[in-house]
Order: C-alpha cells, then structure tokens, then sequence
C-alpha cells in the first residue's frame, strides 16, 4: 500500500509491507539535493555509525540476517575505498529493514526507524517535520478505521432490528411474558454470537470480566460485516421455519466462509500494495 506525506514541501513516499511501514530515502535526500540522491544515501551507508545502526535493527527484528557478512562489512568500514550501495547491503546480509524497489515509484526505502535515523543525519529540522507528518498519517488512519468501525456497528444494530421483528413475528407467542419475550431475543443474538465467535454473551463477560461491553463491541471490522450478513440470513431463516439447530449449522458455515473471503481478501490487498 502506497501512500504520501508533504515534509518541507518534499512529498515523501510511505509504503506499508506484511504490516510494516518503509519510509522513501530517495525523497527524504531530495530535500539535501534533487538530483543526487543515490550519492547521499551512499554516503550515508558507509559510516560505521549507520552500519552498526542497520546491524543492530536487523539482529533484533530479522531472523534470517546474515551476521558473518555483517561483520566484515563493519570492519571494512571507514576505509577511504569503501563502499556501500543499498542493493549490497540487502543481497550480502539478507537485511529488510531496507528495501529497493523498482518502477516509477521505486527508489530506497527504510523502516520507519532507520528512515527517522537518516532525517536526523540529514537535517534535524527535516525529521521534527517528518515525525510530525508521520504522526498526522497515523492518526488520520486511525480516524477512518474508527468511522469505518463505528459504520459497521451502525449497521449491524440495524440488521439486529429487522432480526428482532422477524422473532417477534414468527417465534414469540402473544401470551408470552416480557421475561419469556427477552428470553428468547437473548437465545437468538446468542444463536449468532455462537455461529460467529463461538461462545454466548455470558461466556464472554466470564472469560473477560473487566472488559466494558459486550463482545460485539470488541468485534473486528472483518466481524462486524459478517455480523450484519447473518442477522438478515437469520431473519430469512426464521420466516422459513427452519429449527435454531438447523439455523446454527447454517450460520455458522456463512460465517466461516465469509470470514475466510475477507481475510483472503485483505491478504491479498497487502501483497498487492
């Protein structure tokens, strides 16, 4: 997933990777010169300081990291003949903390903690407005999630209002009592909550005492889309005259099946970013 931040009037290319963030260097080293980026990030590599930067990034976050090639490349390292590309780096040690990549809105780009390293190295003033815009990202992401969660609990308690008049329609006697009315919403809204997250709303405040709400409340984006799907499949259901066990069997297939298609879905989507 590709996306952008101004800095200084620089626009700086974020990439997101297996939920990881990389920062562009090419353009953070435009803000020093425009043309000659490579050479910067170049210079940048070859200090002992960095390379003992990028070693220890990779020793703590890169299982495969080839320490034997890393070590001689920090004992090489501040000989006037030495030198070191972002494409060495990653091929000799097996790092990731850096990236190439290729195309129109290729170049090299580092883990958002390498990347704020070479602001710094590059110009102070240039990381706080990085950081800052960073930051302004994330939390404008973390905005849309909560308006894209909160739209999704919207409209599951709306499905659960078309699912109560369709109990109420089809499944509640006129003499039964209020308690007995309740009763049988609770068994229904339970019926889905075992379909979709295995357990009953009494289990959940059990298994998490101190959580606030129910676990509806704590569903997943994934969960809450699903969620609004089988209170009208169950509506449907209902008004068939189809059995709560038959009705279980059902819902709980619909419910691994779409699971597993937005799951897949957004897999697929981080791969292709």
């Amino acid at each position: 997933m590709k996306k952008e931040i101004e800095v200084k009037g620089i626009n700086v290319k974020v990439y997101e990777s297996q939920s990881k963030e990389y920062i562009s260097l090419s353009d953070i080293a435009r803000f020093r010169d425009q043309k000659r980026t490579d050479y910067i990030i170049q210079n940048w590599l070859k200090t002992r300081s960095t390379i003992e930067l990028l070693g220890l990034w990779e020793q703590l976050y890169n299982p495969f990291f080839n320490s034997i090639e890393f070590d001689g490349i920090r004992m090489q390292s501040g000989l006037n003949s030495f030198i070191l590309t972002p494409k060495k780096w990653i091929n000799t040690t097996h790092a990731i903390g850096i990236i190439s990549k290729q195309g129109k809105y290729g170049g090299t780009f580092a883990h958002k903690d390498i990347a704020m390293e070479f602001a710094s190295w590059l110009s102070i003033e240039f990381k706080f407005y990085l950081i800052k815009e960073f930051q302004r990202l994330k939390e404008a992401e973390a905005n849309q999630l909560n308006i894209q969660w909160s739209v999704q609990r919207t409209i599951a308690k709306i499905n659960y209002k078309i699912h109560t008049d369709a109990i109420k329609e089809n499944l509640i006697p006129e003499t039964l009592t209020k308690d007995q009315v309740s009763m049988i919403y609770a068994n229904e809204a339970d019926l889905l909550n075992v379909a979709l997250f295995g357990m009953t709303a009494q289990q959940f405040k059990e298994q998490n005492p101190s959580f606030e709400g129910n676990m509806r409340d704590q569903a997943t984006l994934e969960q809450l889309v699903v969620l609004s799907n089988m209170e009208s499949i169950n509506a449907l259901l209902i008004q068939q005259g189809l059995t709560s066990v038959d009705r279980i069997l059902q819902l709980n297939q619909v419910a691994i099946m779409q699971m597993k298609s937005l799951v897949s879905l957004k897999k697929t989507k981080l791969v292709g970013s």
